[in-house]
């Protein structure tokens, strides 16, 4: 009887344990306030094209560490529909392994992205340049080179795949693989990062000659260009000088 009145204790308090276990309110998980700023004229204004470059540098880091900026994208859009006032704009390669605007950490209206194969230059992406800093008062032009990237080994190879358009865009990066020192092989990896940099110095220096506006903006002070490369690796950017 004892074993007996025993074993229903046991199994009484086991019943009260569990029940209490269960009443137990989970922690409460502290909400993440939502960023719906966006980058305004007046911001952009007021923003030297050396701040700039740091906040892009600032976000890149976040980036790595995995640490977004929470935003409230519907708000950034409904903040944006009546117009933008971007603070750089970034020329990279196509290449899906480089989300421009996410490896900055950038809102909606923050930046404008122009993309091509071996971030090279021609007249629409002058243009598209000039526009943004001429006209909407971006502060910075950024050349955004990216490891290992295809368009600088397909020109190191010389690839042939019987595309007028495709000679013409690799015949854009020629110049950089004829300045860069080494053998010509796009398996030396060391060599290809130095063709991908020295890209994207040539590309600078082609704006530069190439677009009075721009080089006259930056000549003032009020804009700047700066290279940067980009590692596949780990998502790290870094300044190319």
């Amino acid at each position: 009887m004892t074993r007996l009145f025993s074993s229903i204790s046991v199994i009484f308090l086991l019943f009260v344990f569990v029940g209490c276990a269960e009443k137990t309110p989970a922690p409460v998980e502290e909400a993440v306030e939502l960023v719906s700023s966006i980058n305004t004229k007046e911001i952009q204004t007021a923003t030297s094209p050396q701040a700039v470059v740091d906040d892009l540098m600032a976000g890149n880091k976040r980036y790595v560490k995995g640490e977004l900026t929470a935003l409230d994208l519907p708000a950034q859009i409904k903040a944006t529909t009546g117009g933008q006032s971007p603070k750089a704009i970034i020329l990279s390669c196509v290449d899906s392994r480089v989300p421009v605007e996410m490896a900055f950490d950038q809102g909606v209206g923050d930046v404008f992205v122009a993309r091509v194969a071996g971030n090279a230059e021609n007249e629409d992406i002058l243009g598209s340049i000039e526009y943004a800093m001429g006209v909407a008062g971006s502060k910075v032009l950024m050349v955004l080179g990216h490891e290992s990237c295809g368009a600088i080994k397909s020109a190191i190879d010389k690839l042939d795949v019987g595309s007028g358009n495709v000679d013409a865009l690799l015949g854009q990066l020629e110049p950089a693989v004829v300045a860069t020192e080494g053998d010509r092989d796009s398996k030396d990896k060391a060599y290809v990062a130095n063709v991908v940099k020295q890209n994207v110095k040539q590309t600078m220096a082609d704006v530069r000659s190439r677009s009075a506006i721009i080089s006259g903006l930056e000549n003032d002070g009020k804009a700047k260009i700066v290279g940067a490369y980009y590692s596949l690796k780990d998502g790290s950017i870094t300044l190319v000088d």
